[in-house]
């Protein structure tokens, strides 16, 4: 029986959650080819059009040469996430929910589906991130993954916990601090965003609140805050 587009969506995002780490997926071990045989079926799935270039890549990642492999890696996340976002938009519509006052879980559950696909990128902008967020959110990424921190306040309580988790975790973690922030985003792999209409650290407590995904001005968005990010004060 075929997959549903809904079917479909779920084993893509189960998938790249399930991603072995990108700088050992070269390696031939069982594991590797299983996940990615299984990512070439799910792309044929998708579009058999497409199925061509995941083998490809497939076939870059097990090269000797390590640049062609980097670059096979890379590849195969950005065609995997572009199924991912294509499903999405037909069976979902970009991200779009609404949280009811008091729904504290709901919020945080959301914020870790999104955050638990990264694989190399994560970015937090939010003025008030603090301890209370570092506990919450960031035992939920993936190992390897550079984890940056655009805010303003709360520094006091957030760098000591950054540090102590960083000391446990092994985590590569940066904060810098700008004068310019008011809303909330998160940038996933440079390849989606998401915008909370509360700060990470307390959606849904106080207030109803909203997340909904960035894509007509996704391109825009990226480049002002990396741009905010290059010019930020460095805290850590």
């Amino acid at each position: 029986m075929p997959l549903t587009k809904e079917q479909l969506l779920f084993e893509i995002e189960d998938l790249l959650r399930t991603m072995p780490s990108k700088y050992t997926l070269r390696e031939g071990n069982t594991e590797n080819l299983a996940w990615l045989g299984r990512a070439s079926a799910l792309i044929d799935r998708w579009n058999s059009t497409r199925s061509p270039f995941a083998l490809v890549y497939s076939l870059d990642i097990r090269s000797r040469d390590p640049i062609r492999a980097a670059e096979g890696v890379n590849k195969i996340i950005i065609l995997l996430n572009e199924a991912r976002h294509d499903l999405r938009m037909e069976t979902l519509g970009p991200l779009s929910i609404a949280v009811s006052h008091g729904m504290t879980f709901d919020y945080f559950d959301e914020i870790r589906k999104i955050i638990e696909v990264a694989k190399e990128d994560l970015i937090f902008v939010d003025p008030y991130l603090d301890a209370e967020f570092v506990s919450r959110y960031l035992g939920h990424i993936a190992t390897g993954v550079t984890i940056r921190l655009l805010t303003r306040y709360k520094m006091q309580t957030l760098l000591p916990a950054v540090d102590a988790f960083c000391q446990q975790s092994k985590s590569k973690i940066e904060v810098r601090s700008s004068q310019k922030l008011h809303d909330r985003y998160v940038f996933v792999d440079r390849l989606a965003c998401y915008q909370s209409g509360a700060s990470f650290k307390d959606g849904a407590k106080s207030a109803p609140t909203t997340l909904t995904q960035v894509t007509d001005a996704f391109t825009a968005m990226l480049q002002t805050y990396e741009a905010q990010w290059a010019q930020a004060k460095i805290e850590r």
